[in-house]
């Protein structure tokens, strides 16, 4: 099988690094692979924060709810859609500078950057580290600015923790691939369709043993009830529409 075919297919995230530091070599190996990427118009929207450094790690750590894994790590990459570079670039070129204050633009911007933290993730692996996705970077956007020095119309959307791994964890259970694919348009599920696809999910001993802990009936209630409920939910979207909007992102209401 091909080395990087067979890489994403093992991936699984890791919590427990070795102390040993990340080789610059290496980081710059992932961070030329990262930026190497797909990108609207090739204007390459995003900004990519390289952390090393252990105060950093635990000023940011609150943010991400002091998840061991926010200090843990050897090295982290936040990865930001940003506008603020290209707009310097038109300011300095006699060129409109306000032409991406928009949903739109953001739109452009967060998708460069995923394909960029997606690229570095794979690039880490590739090379025997472990990689973690801390989606905890999008929830308290606005203190994550402030602490990153972001200036208007950058804002984080992707955080990684990456170093050798000091566990091998299973790999974590996915729906099948028939679940994501729709030929030529898309086609809604059934109930039949659903019981299927989430079947082999609902009955894996991860989920049994979750439901157990948590007194519920099936998987779909421990997201709704206990993982990401209603309140949070709209909670930290009120903090990323204000964040999106002192960022110049979206005009305000």
């Amino acid at each position: 099988m091909n080395q990087t075919i067979e890489t994403i297919l093992n991936h699984r995230s890791i919590r427990k690094f070795k102390a040993e530091a990340v080789g610059q070599d290496t980081i710059q190996t992932i961070l030329r692979c990262a930026c190497n990427g797909s990108t609207l118009g090739n204007m390459q929207l995003f900004s990519i924060i390289v952390t090393t450094d252990k105060d950093m790690m635990q000023k940011t750590a609150p943010l991400h709810f002091n998840q061991p894994i926010a200090t843990n790590a050897p090295l982290m990459m936040t990865f930001c859609a940003d506008l603020h570079r290209f707009n310097r670039y038109c300011e300095f070129r006699n060129a409109s500078t306000d032409s991406y204050d928009n949903l739109q633009s953001y739109q452009w911007a967060v998708t460069d950057a995923i394909i960029a933290a997606q690229n570095a993730c794979v690039a880490a692996e590739s090379l025997g580290l472990g990689i973690c996705w801390l989606g905890t970077i999008t929830y308290q956007v606005d203190q994550f600015i402030d602490i990153l020095h972001l200036p208007k119309n950058v804002i984080p959307v992707a955080c990684i923790s990456m170093g050798y791994p000091d566990e091998q964890p299973a790999l974590t259970d996915k729906l099948p691939v028939e679940a994501f694919v729709h030929q030529d348009t898309y086609q809604d599920y059934s109930e039949y369709d659903i019981n299927k696809l989430y079947k082999d999910k609902e009955t894996h001993p991860n989920t049994i043993q979750i439901l157990k802990e948590n007194n519920l009936e099936n998987l779909a209630q421990v997201f709704t009830e206990r993982r990401y409920v209603k309140k949070d939910n709209e909670f930290f979207a009120d903090v990323l529409k204000k964040a999106l909007q002192n960022q110049h992102f979206l005009k305000e209401e």
